[in-house]
């Protein structure tokens, strides 16, 4: 689904002869009416426009060529939701502009969301509806042009029965100033006019993080400062914008951010929603007669002036699905901010692990030893992050007396087309810090998120519209094994039992009597003797690549059938019922409708749903099966679409794995391909 267009341009072969704007992924997708993109140094026979980065200096040679050949020139720039990361840093745009009249930031001249906001004609009640709906989520996420800065430190802007006015200042050369009818001297007028106006008032001065660091210059000069609240620290414009009752700015998208949240905006320049009765206007635009609510504002620039592309798809895409993406990938990088000092990781994992915790705020090292890693978190005040699966509980111990922050990381349960052994990267992960899913005999994340959270009535129909894709796509964790068919006997019943790698870590610590595959068949031929049984060995034993083998004079005395090389939803799919120890797949046969019985103590049991050899006190609620989908497939895993290394959900991964995921081809080139990424994907993709 996506926007349609307001204004077609009028190009169809268009010129981009920037390296940098040429290079900006999916620009096709942000114009889907140009029939062909060149991304040459010279126009050639047909071309019928030029893009070129706004009006900024680095657009200089796209608008020298449009003025040699008579060519209009198109004015590319970032729309107002962009990114988490900043431009700067290498990240791509989420939204752009294409103005063929002008642009936003430049009232010197007329523009295409000017000429929308002056003309109208476009305001149907639909669109008005769908421009409050996202200003309300923009409020209710607080979300801005970009997403790094952390939230606001409550010490810096104390709550207050003060009124406070925040006065927005801006780096020095910014081409909003001159384009909309300003100069640096207006700043000075600006915080001038704030100390005679507001005499009661708490003035606080926003300056630029960049000009706080001594990398930028501002443009309110030191002596205006004297009396006022300097605020320098990088925060959030939503969290500053919270605690303030006023806003005085120049030409700064703060001064519209502030209108949709209902802050009262004064300006002093003639930014893109000045002159329409919204704010209150130090200058004036004589093109600008109309009156325009926020809600028409918002509309024009966010709805009709702004397009927007999907960044996992490549595809257009609405503002609606945008906002939700930023709100998504903000908590994450909320969530990975720090440092972290990475231990039990093999080399050829690493590239995958620096995605899964990449943000713009985060920095990773991996260590060889628990100690080392142990310093490095302790002199960096960061967080220990380690391999399930490699964790020493001693060192744990001692690490959690010590006060040391442990996460721990675990492959997730869509993982891949193919085995972890075979060297076949995550497209999920879970990172837990409490504990480990499959970890009985402590408390997990998955766990307090099943025992106390809130499933709202959107997120079980999510979760259903999930579980009911999984199961139609036939997917599961590894989706490898042939699809072989299963004929129990007619009128006799049957239960699936699935073997498992007796050294892994869920058998160690989810187990209790019965800790081996033998062990568990025996136990299930005599709950069930006159049961059809039909034996499935875990893949990466079938492989030789762990530990968990029967002797086949064992299982064929104890299983009707021994099943090896198969597809676990096949298998499923043939019996009545699953036994397991601890295994995934009774996870998988609960959303198949299967009756599953554990012997164990897995993440899915004691909640209701399965029939329980063990007891769990500490899981006291009764659990719906869409609410444990919703729990273990949407709020605990963490995933990456592998083709883009981008966060994503988990419809993604499905729609991959179903879709697009690559044969598992060759073990050994599979291992040197890991490797060699972890090498020369050093770091992480922006976002």
């Amino acid at each position: 689904m996506s926007d349609p267009v307001h204004h077609r341009l009028a190009a169809r072969r268009l010129l981009v002869p920037g390296r940098g704007v040429g290079a900006i992924p999916h620009l096709d997708a942000f114009l889907p009416e140009v029939e062909h993109v060149d991304r040459n140094r010279s126009a050639r026979a047909g071309t019928d426009a030029v893009a070129g980065w706004g009006y900024k200096p680095t657009a200089k040679r796209a608008r020298a060529i449009a003025a040699e050949k008579g060519l209009p020139y198109i004015a590319l720039e970032d729309g107002f939701l962009r990114s988490i990361g900043l431009g700067e840093a290498g990240t791509p745009p989420l939204s752009l502009i294409a103005d063929d009249i002008g642009i936003y930031y430049d009232a010197r001249s007329p523009s295409r969301i000017e000429q929308l906001l002056e003309e109208g004609g476009w305001q149907t009640p639909e669109l008005l509806e769908r421009a409050r709906h996202a200003m309300q989520r923009i409020a209710d996420y607080g979300l801005s042009k970009t997403n790094a800065a952390p939230k606001l430190a409550s010490h810096l802007l104390p709550a207050t029965d003060t009124r406070r006015v925040l006065v927005v200042d801006q780096t020095l050369g910014d081409v909003s100033i001159a384009g909309g009818l300003a100069d640096t001297a207006r700043f000075a007028e600006m915080v001038a006019a704030a100390k005679r106006d507001e005499p009661d008032a708490e003035i606080v001065v926003r300056r630029h993080p960049a000009v706080a660091a001594g990398l930028k210059q501002g443009c309110i000069p030191t002596d205006a400062l004297d009396g006022v609240t300097l605020l320098d620290s990088e925060a959030r414009a939503a969290d500053i914008l919270a605690r303030v009752d006023a806003v005085y700015c120049v030409t700064s998208l703060m001064g519209f951010e502030a209108l949709i949240l209902g802050k009262p905006v004064r300006c002093f320049g003639m930014p893109f929603y000045a002159g329409w009765g919204a704010t209150r206007d130090e200058i004036g635009c004589d093109r600008r007669t109309a009156t325009r609510s926020v809600e028409e504002i918002f509309a024009a620039a966010y709805l009709l002036y702004s397009r927007y592309v999907d960044p996992i798809s490549g595809q257009p895409t609405t503002l609606e699905a945008t906002i939700e993406r930023l709100h998504h990938w903000r908590r994450i990088a909320d969530r990975n901010a720090g440092h972290f000092a990475a231990v039990g990781f093999t080399p050829w994992k690493r590239a995958a692990v620096r995605n899964m915790m990449a943000g713009p705020r985060n920095s990773i090292r991996f260590h060889r030893s628990v100690d080392s890693a142990a310093r490095d978190a302790k002199g960096q005040n960061g967080r220990i992050l380690i391999w399930a699966g490699k964790e020493d509980p001693k060192k744990r111990d001692q690490l959690v007396r010590n006060g040391t922050p442990v996460w721990r990381m675990e492959d997730g349960f869509l993982r891949s087309r193919g085995l972890g052994s075979d060297f076949h990267l995550p497209a999920s992960v879970v990172i837990d810090d409490r504990g480990m899913y499959f970890d009985r005999h402590q408390s997990s994340r998955l766990e307090m998120i099943l025992e106390t959270a809130e499933f709202s009535p959107g997120l079980l129909d999510r979760a259903a519209r999930l579980r009911e894709r999984l199961v139609a796509a036939k997917i599961s964790k590894y989706n490898v094994g042939a699809h072989i068919d299963i004929d129990p006997p007619e009128g006799r019943a049957s239960i699936l039992v699935v073997g498992q790698v007796e050294d892994d870590r869920s058998i160690k610590r989810g187990t209790a009597d019965i800790v081996t595959n033998l062990g568990l068949l025996q136990a299930v031929r005599a709950d069930h003797p006159d049961t059809y049984i039909v034996y499935k060995p875990h893949p990466d034993v079938e492989t030789g690549n762990r530990k968990g083998r029967i002797a086949d004079g064992d299982s064929a005395e104890l299983a009707d059938r021994i099943v090896r090389d198969a597809n676990i939803d096949a298998c499923i799919a043939a019996c009545d019922s699953l036994a397991t120890m601890t295994s995934l797949a009774g996870f998988e046969a609960l959303m198949r409708s299967k009756t599953v019985l554990t012997y164990g103590g897995p993440f899915y049991a004691g909640w209701g749903l399965t029939e329980d050899r063990l007891d769990f006190d500490r899981r006291t609620r009764t659990l719906s099966l869409d609410a444990l989908v919703a729990g273990t497939l949407i709020l605990y895993p963490r995933y990456i679409h592998p083709p883009t290394r981008l966060p994503c959900a988990p419809e993604e991964i499905v729609d991959w794995l179903a879709a697009d995921a690559p044969d598992p081809g060759h073990k050994r080139l599979r291992w040197l391909r890991a490797l060699w990424n972890s090498i020369s994907r050093a770091k992480p993709v922006q976002y």
